[in-house]
């Protein structure tokens, strides 16, 4: 019989609470922080006093929209990595007191096996073999998920995570934070007019590097400004994005090729760019791939993702002694 869940997310600056069985969710909460918007970026400090603040609301808006109380669980799931320690703390110092206080299980998830989670509960039919990349403001994997809990690593970025080229670009290009968002808003303006050159040209691996690609819109912009010349943002946003898309799709559909797998997930808070849900999409009609995309409201960090992962996670065998860890490795 599959368990009751109340799932836990505090990894970074949305506060996430959710009660599921299985794949489904029965209740599903999140409160995004606004108050890093002024500052251009999260700041630890704010991100875990607010998720102090507003997680025992958000746990009983997840309990009432699923109608289910304290009484009704079987298990409590939390993230305990990787993500900002503070905000972790917050998430796993709640968690391990309703373990205690309800004597349930306490299951602690990698946050990142809760984006690639995200697939299952919008796609119930999916099931592992599959290939699935990961873009998220500080992740940018390839990996074969190979069983459910079981995933080989096989390409990375070397240095800034795709979300965080969008984030610094847009900051660049003066749209403030969060980045991602207002620059494929302002991407979808302009025209792909700029050509910039991509990392690892011509290399047989498959990993990623994005900082390169953030530079040369910076110096092009310095460039044009030094000399007077005129250039529409939106071309520029327009440009950046579809070469960093264009990079995400070759070494993706390469890495399925390679390893001759037929199905592709994208998860993480940049699978919701439609530009590059509708670039993977071409693509993967013209190779004969079936592709697999969260919801919109599982793409960005959420506890639902969580909950569906504790369906197969390993129960802690000491709840009181878990503890937040802000580099934890999952590959």
């Amino acid at each position: 019989m599959e368990r009751i869940v109340l799932a836990i997310e505090t990894s970074c600056d949305e506060t996430a609470a959710a009660v599921t069985v299985g794949r489904r969710v029965l209740g599903n909460a999140v409160y995004t922080q606004k108050d890093h918007e002024k500052y251009g970026g999260v700041v630890p400090e704010i991100a875990s006093r607010n998720h102090i603040l507003k997680l025992p609301y958000i746990i009983d808006e997840a309990l009432s929209s699923a109608d289910v109380k304290f009484a009704d669980l079987d298990a409590i799931a939390v993230t305990d990595g990787p993500g900002l320690i503070g905000a972790l703390l917050v998430g796993v110092s709640y968690a391990k007191a309703l373990s205690y206080y309800l004597s349930l299980p306490l299951i602690p998830v990698h946050h990142i096996e809760g984006h690639i989670c995200s697939l299952y509960i919008s796609a119930p039919e999916l099931v592992p073999p599959f290939l699935c990349l990961v873009v998220s403001g500080g992740h940018t994997h390839i990996a074969v998920v190979q069983d459910y809990g079981k995933h080989t690593l096989i390409a990375k970025t070397r240095d800034d995570a795709v979300g965080e080229a969008f984030d610094k670009t847009a900051r660049a290009l003066g749209l403030g934070y969060p980045g991602g968002p207002k620059l494929e808003k302002l991407a979808s303006k302009g025209t792909v007019c700029y050509k910039y050159t991509r990392g690892f040209k011509d290399k047989k691996h498959l990993d990623f590097t994005f900082s390169g690609l953030k530079t040369a819109i910076i110096n092009h912009m310095h460039n044009m400004d030094q000399k007077g010349e005129q250039y529409n943002k939106a071309d520029i946003a327009a440009s950046f994005q579809k070469e960093a898309i264009s990079f995400l799709a070759d070494n993706t559909f390469r890495a399925a090729a390679r390893e001759g797998i037929k199905k592709i997930g994208i998860a993480g808070g940049v699978s919701s760019n439609k530009a590059l849900q509708q670039a993977f999409k071409i693509r993967a009609k013209q190779e004969g791939i079936e592709l697999y995309l969260p919801e919109d409201k599982y793409c960005t960090d959420n506890a639902a993702m969580i909950g569906c992962a504790a369906s197969f996670a390993k129960i802690s065998d000491n709840p009181l002694g878990l503890n937040a860890n802000a580099s934890k490795m999952l590959f």
